[in-house]
């Protein structure tokens, strides 16, 4: 896990019992005191977000969890979606704990159909590049804060729930992105992504 980050297991969490709902928001308080987060949950995902397991939006400062997807999925999957949005909010608090390229890319969101967001100034900066769904996937696969958060998601439900070490694994591993892209690869996609903005800015004029 990363240095820095502080992880308190409830009572709830270890044992698994009773409602998940409120396992997942003992964990929330818990984590967000314990690392000095000031964000809130909600359950009512965002527009655009409705096929995520969850999100987590700096700019309202808000991790989204979708209620009915992850609604029958088994714990440690629930688990494992949770800490990776949870991921996401230290990383943007906190970017000074974090690589280079983590700060760097946390500023890029890339969509699966080609819808791109820029975090500018405090507020989401959106446009729309051209290209095959296979593009995006492999772009957003390869975002260097994606990776870590994948990765802290499988140590913490690992150490959390060490009987389901291989379903863990394979979650974590599905994600792994199927083509490496060099970071001057990602460096031009977000070029790509900052020509978009810049050209959206100068017709708006």
């Amino acid at each position: 896990m990363q240095r820095g980050v502080s992880v308190v297991f409830t009572t709830a969490t270890k044992k698994r019992r009773g409602n998940m709902k409120l396992c997942l928001e003992q964990q929330f308080f818990s984590y967000v005191q314990a690392n000095n987060l000031a964000i809130e949950l909600s359950y009512e995902m965002p527009p655009g977000y409705e096929n995520a397991f969850g999100t987590f939006d700096i700019v309202v400062k808000t991790l989204f969890l979708n209620r009915k997807l992850l609604g029958s999925r088994p714990d440690y999957e629930v688990l494992y979606y949770f800490y990776h949005e949870l991921r996401y909010a230290v990383q943007y608090i906190y970017p000074q704990q974090f690589d280079k390229s983590i700060q760097r890319s946390i500023q890029y969101v890339i969509l699966y159909n080609g819808i791109c967001l820029k975090l500018i100034d405090g507020l989401w900066r959106r446009c729309q590049l051209p290209g095959e769904e296979e593009y995006f996937i492999c772009a957003y696969e390869n975002l260097p804060y994606e990776i870590d958060a994948h990765g802290y998601a499988r140590d913490v439900v690992k150490a959390v729930l060490p009987e389901r070490l291989t379903e863990v694994e394979q979650i974590y591993r599905s994600w792994l992105p199927r083509k490496i892209l060099h970071q001057t690869e990602l460096e031009e996609i977000f070029r790509r992504i900052d020509q978009a903005m810049m050209d959206s800015a100068l017709a708006h004029d």
